[in-house]
Order: structure tokens, then sequence, then C-alpha cells
């Protein structure tokens, strides 16, 4: 991903992916935190980056985060990946809580403190569908308070902090919701659901019944409409299609040296795998070129709150996360096919299985259907963008 890295990101990403690598393995046979990883982040104080340098942060652009999200999804799928919703939701409270005082205060201690944020939008009932609420918060003086049964929160018990979503009252319509901050002193968590997946199972995805109480100052101001359409969507999309691009950078670099290998012992002899290589290629340059051009739209309308919440913009965004999903999976399939049995087994430089284990979460994260659902209904109200000079 081409975009300018200032600041020794790329040198301070390069030795977290270091370490990602060094234990990427071992968090997925076992299904663990990646926590080497993390403290690697938190070393290189990664995870305050996006917060405005007036807080304490370093006012790093999503373009930047998302090339440090490819980087170490090079090395660990699932470090890269806790990397990149820690950063979702950092930038709700960027994007939504630096004029209010509770919010800005606690954007200086996550800087200082390089506190880890986790987020509880699911819930039983309501599937993945983040714009619905079942449970609702009770607010009572100063305090409000928050049970929620949350069927996925990625790293919730490594968490310093958790956003959760809920109606905004008792009496709300489900779609009617505000995100609260609870630190972790102010909460509970009672596992219901154990996160045994295929593939991304370093993010230890559990379900959880949670149970908070703190201030009321800690509900954000804006509502969860607004935050999720002006900050959650794009990122979102932008960050896990940085994280599913590395997978494949690193799935291509695998078939290229197996099929260098193969050139060196046949020299004038096109490997059996060449053209598929260059086709691999190809379509990884597509995924690239769909995730920056999604990173260049989203930095231009960033400063238009009416731009980020309009038809056009979603689209575009929900075409970047359904391109990425899908092609990766191609790239992956292509890079073991190049790679044959050397790619098949375990344990080998080439070897292939956790990447295409972790590329088919992909789709299914946010569901792709559900997804192109949403951009069908869209576009029978809006004409897509297509021009070639924006």
């Amino acid at each position: 991903m081409t975009v300018t890295v200032g600041r020794g990101y790329t040198e301070r990403a390069g030795r977290v992916a270091a370490v990602a690598a060094a234990h990427a393995d071992d968090v997925d046979a076992k299904g663990r935190f990646p926590r080497e990883a993390v403290d690697a982040m938190i070393a290189e104080r990664l995870l305050s980056i996006q917060i405005p340098a007036a807080l304490g942060g370093e006012d790093a652009s999503l373009s930047e985060i998302a090339e440090i999200c490819s980087l170490v999804g090079q090395s660990c799928a699932a470090a890269a990946m806790v990397f990149a919703m820690h950063h979702i939701k950092l930038s709700s409270l960027v994007s939504h809580g630096a004029d209010d005082p509770w919010h800005a205060g606690f954007m200086r201690r996550i800087a200082a403190g390089q506190l880890l944020l986790a987020s509880a939008t699911t819930e039983g009932g309501i599937g993945g569908n983040l714009r619905n609420s079942i449970c609702a918060i009770e607010v009572e003086g100063d305090t409000c308070r928050l049970t929620k049964d949350a069927t996925v929160i990625s790293y919730g018990a490594h968490a310093d902090a958790i956003l959760i979503t809920s109606r905004a009252h008792a009496d709300a319509a489900s779609t009617d919701q505000v995100m609260t901050v609870f630190t972790k002193d102010q909460y509970t968590l009672e596992r219901t659901h154990v996160w045994d997946t295929l593939g991304m199972r370093g993010t230890c995805s559990d379900g959880w019944l949670f149970k908070g109480e703190a201030p009321k100052a800690q509900i954000l101001p804006k509502p969860f409409a607004e935050i999720a359409a002006q900050s959650m969507l794009a990122t979102s999309h932008l960050l896990w299609s940085a994280v599913w691009y590395g997978i494949a950078v690193n799935a291509v670099a695998r078939a290229q040296a197996f099929v260098r290998a193969a050139a060196r012992k046949s020299p004038g002899v096109a490997p059996p795998g060449a053209l598929r290589l260059a086709e691999a290629s190809n379509l990884l340059q597509l995924v690239k070129a769909s995730t920056v051009a999604g990173l260049r739209e989203y930095e231009a309308a960033k400063a238009d709150p009416d731009r980020l919440s309009s038809v056009g913009f979603a689209v575009a965004m929900n075409n970047v996360k359904i391109a990425a999903s899908e092609t990766i999976l191609a790239i992956v399939n292509q890079a073991m096919l190049i790679c044959g049995i050397m790619g098949y087994k375990n344990g080998t430089p080439f070897s292939l299985g956790r990447h295409l284990r972790d590329a088919h979460s992909a789709q299914l994260m946010i569901s792709n259907d559900r997804i192109l659902g949403n951009t069908s209904n869209l576009l029978l109200v809006h004409k897509q963008d297509t021009s070639l000079i924006g």
C-alpha cells in the first residue's frame, strides 16, 4: 500500500511484525491472544497514534494506521486484527469525543497508559446487526448501568476498556442507540461462548455476559447512528481490508519465493507456477488499488459530516470491503496451487494453511450477504459515482 508514513511508523511496525511473526503459529495453534505482539505495540506506543497530539497522541492518519495493519498482517493476521479493531473503536472517540471533557480526558489516559480498547456491538437475538440493540442503558442520577448478552467481544478478557452499544433508554426503539465507555474496573464478564474457530483464532472473540456500572458522563454525546455512519463504517472496512491485504501480500511472497527456487533449479525453463504467480500479482494489485482509493476517499470526506453520512460514501466503503474480502481468497488459493504440497503442509517456508483459514474470516466477520443487501437498498435511491477523477 503506497502511502506516506512518517514518524517512524514503518520502523516501529516492522519491529512489531517481527515479534508477531515469531509467535504467529503458536497463537494460531493454541487459539491464544497474541500477547507478545500487543506488548510490542505498547512498547512502540502504537495504540495511541490516532489520538490528537494535543491529547498525547500523534495525529496519525487512517492511511498510516492502515499501512501498519498491512505490515503486521503480513506476519500475524490475528495480531493485526487486534490492532485494527482497537483503532476502529478509537476512531469513534477521536471523531465524536474530543470536545467532551470526560472522553478527551480518557484519550489522554489511553495515550499515557497505552490502553487497549475492545468493542461490544453484537448481541444475542440480533446477530451481527450492530445498528440494533435489545439491551438498554439505565441512567440513575449521575450513574449508568448496563447488562448485555454480547455474543462476541474480541479479546474482551484482555482489554483495558470496552466501548459498548445499547438502546438509549428503556423505552427507546432498537435503532435509537448510544455507545458507552466502560473501563476494566467498571464491569464484569461472564463467558458464554468459547471462540474455537477455523481462523483468526488469536482474536479470542468469545461471547460474554457484560455487566457494567459507571458515571453517565462516559456515554458518548453523539447518537450511535452518527458514530456508525461517520467513523465506524469507514474505519472498519478500510482497516479490515488493510489486514486482509497483508495476508495476501505474504501469501504471494511465499509463492514468489517458491517459483524463484524452482527457476534456479531449471535455468531457462519457466517454472510451472509462473503464470499463476502473475495472476496472483494482478489480483493483489486490485486489492491494493481498491483499498488505497477507499482511504483517499475517507481522508477527503472526514472533515465533512454530511459527506461521511452520505449514501454514496456508504456504497463506496461497502464496495471496498466486498472487493477485498472476496479477492484475497482467490489470491491465497492461487498461492496454494503454486506452492503445491509444500504450501499445503504445515511447518514449511511456503505453508499457507493459516493464511487460507484466516482469509475465510473476511467474508464472515461482517457478513458479505448483509453488506450486499444494504448496498442493494442504497442503490435503489442512489446513482453510483463512476468518475475516474473523483
